[in-house]
C-alpha cells in the first residue's frame, strides 16, 4: 500500500503536526483514607481499527506515538493501551456494602476506550476485614451479583477489570466494626501498635492469620465467578498487609514477624494462597514501600521490599503495583524516593503497574524515557474520576478536565461520580459509529 502524501494540519497549541495515514493496521470524611491517590488504536472502534499516526514539531510530541499505546500482554488479556485505572474509594456501596446500580456506569465510562485496564475500589473480603462503611464487599451473593453487572459492562466496552482485595487491619473505624459485627468487635493488626489517631489494635492470632489468609483465596475465587479478569492484592498503604511487612506496624516477636522473612511472610502467603484459588495469570499485588500513609514506612524500606518482591516474583504473577511516594493519601507530596529498585528487580518478568500523581506529559515521560525498555502501565487516579474518556484525552493531546475534591467522596451520589462530561472530540468520534 502507497503511504500518502502527508499534509501538515495546524493543532489547537499553534504546531504544525503531520497526517501520516489512516490505515487498519475516579475528599475524605474519613481521615485515614487513601486514594492513591494503551499501537494506537482509535479509541472509539470496537475492533481492527483504523491507526491515526501523527509526527510533530512540537517538544511534547503527539501523543500517539508514546509506548502508552502500544498493546501489552498482561496475565490472560492483551491490553490495547499501557493506562490504567487506579483502585479509588468512591463510598458507592450500601449498607451491606452492595456496589449500587449506576456503580456499572462509572466503570463503564472509564472502560469506554477499547482494551483498557481498570482495577475496582478497594473490596473487603471479609465483614471482619472491614471497619468502614459504604465500602463494597466481594463475599456475600448480593454483592458478587451487583459486580456481575459491573464486569458485563466493562466487557461490553472491549475492557479488563480487576478486583482489588482489602483488609483494613488498624485502619479500621472500631465504631463501625462494633455497628457490623457486634460490641465485641475489636480493630486488629499484625501487633499493638496504633497510628495517629487510629485505635489500638489487638494482634491477630495464628488461627487468625491462617483464617484470614483463607478469607483472601475466597474472596478471589467470589471476584473471578463475578467475570472479573484477576484480582489485584492489596498490599499497600498501611492496610493489613502492609501492616505485617513492615516494622512500624509488625512488633510480633513469632513467626510473623521479628525479620524481614518473617514479616513478609504473611504477604507471601496470602499470595500463594490467591494463585492456588485462581491462579497466577489473575493475580496482581500492589506495594507501597515509601508511603508515610496511615502512620507508614520504615527507615530504610529497601531490604524489606526486595526481599518481598523477590519472593512475589516466583509467583509469576500477573503484575506488580507500585506506588510512588507523590501522593499519601489524598494529598500531593514531593517525589523524593523512587521504586527503580524494585522495576529493576522485576525485571520485565510481567508487567509494572506505576501509581503516583501522573498527568499527561509526565505519564509519556515515564512510558517513553524513563522506563522506556520496561513493560509499564502508567496508572491514573483522580485525573481519571474526572475525565471517563481519559486514554483518548492522552492519544489527543486534550486538556483534562479538573477534578473536584469535595466530590471524591459524596456517599450513594450520581453527582461527581457518573456526571462527568466526555470530550466533545471523544463524542464527536463516537457518533460516527
Amino acid at each position: 500500500m502507497p503511504m500518502p502524501t502527508p499534509t501538515p494540519t495546524p493543532t489547537r497549541d499553534g504546531a504544525k503536526r503531520t497526517f501520516v495515514s489512516s490505515y487498519h493496521f475516579p475528599v475524605c470524611n474519613y481521615p485515614f483514607l487513601q486514594t492513591s491517590i494503551y499501537p494506537s488504536i482509535p479509541l472509539y472502534t470496537p475492533l481492527y481499527p483504523s491507526v491515526h499516526i501523527f509526527f510533530s514539531n512540537n517538544p511534547r510530541i503527539a501523543m500517539t506515538s508514546s509506548n502508552l499505546f502500544r498493546p501489552l500482554k498482561l496475565g490472560n488479556v492483551e491490553l490495547q493501551n499501557r493506562i490504567a485505572l487506579a483502585p479509588l474509594t468512591r463510598f458507592r456501596a450500601d449498607d451491606s456494602h452492595v456496589p449500587l446500580p449506576f456503580v456499572q456506569d462509572y466503570y463503564a465510562q472509564r472502560g469506554s476506550v477499547p482494551g483498557t485496564l481498570l482495577i475496582t475500589e478497594a473490596t473487603f473480603i471479609a465483614p471482619r476485614a472491614g471497619g468502614m462503611g459504604n465500602a463494597p464487599g466481594i463475599w456475600s451473593e448480593e454483592q458478587i451479583t451487583a459486580w456481575k453487572d459491573v464486569t458485563k459492562a466493562v466487557h461490553a466496552k472491549g475492557s479488563f477489570i480487576y478486583l482489588q482485595l482489602w483488609a483494613l487491619g488498624r485502619a479500621a473505624f472500631a465504631e463501625n466494626l462494633k455497628k457490623e459485627l457486634g460490641p465485641d468487635a475489636k480493630v486488629q493488626s499484625a501487633g499493638d501498635i496504633p497510628f495517629e489517631g487510629g485505635a489500638t489494635p489487638t494482634p491477630l492470632t495464628e488461627t487468625e492469620i491462617k483464617e484470614y489468609i483463607e478469607l483472601y483465596a475466597q474472596a478471589a475465587k467470589n471476584a473471578i465467578s463475578a467475570g472479573f479478569d484477576g484480582v489485584e492484592i492489596h498490599a499497600a498503604n498501611g492496610y493489613l498487609i502492609d501492616q505485617f511487612t513492615q516494622d512500624v506496624s509488625n512488633n510480633r516477636t513469632d513467626a510473623w514477624g521479628g525479620s524481614v522473612e518473617k514479616r513478609a511472610r504473611f504477604g507471601i502467603e496470602v499470595t500463594k494462597a490467591v494463585v492456588d484459588a485462581v491462579g497466577a495469570d489473575k493475580t496482581g499485588i500492589r506495594l507501597s514501600p515509601y508511603s508515610t500513609f496511615q502512620g507508614m514506612k520504615m527507615k530504610d524500606p529497601v531490604p524489606q521490599f526486595t526481599y518481598l518482591a523477590t519472593e512475589l516474583k516466583k509467583f509469576k504473577l500477573a503484575y506488580v503495583h507500585l506506588v510512588e511516594s507523590r501522593i499519601s493519601g489524598n494529598a500531593d507530596v514531593e517525589p523524593t524516593e523512587r521504586v527503580d529498585f524494585l522495576i529493576d528487580l522485576w525485571d520485565n518478568q510481567s508487567p509494572v503497574l506505576l501509581a503516583g500523581g501522573f498527568k499527561a506529559n509526565s505519564a509519556k515521560t515515564a512510558a517513553d524515557e524513563e522506563y522506556k525498555d520496561k513493560n509499564v502501565l502508567i496508572v491514573f487516579g483522580r485525573y481519571f474520576i474526572s475525565n471517563p474518556d481519559l486514554v483518548f484525552r492522552v492519544q489527543k493531546d486534550i486538556e483534562f478536565t479538573p477534578y473536584d475534591r469535595n466530590k471524591f467522596y459524596n456517599k450513594g451520589e450520581k453527582d461527581g461520580y457518573i456526571t462527568w462530561p466526555f470530550s466533545k472530540e471523544f463524542e464527536a468520534q463516537a457518533s460516527k459509529l
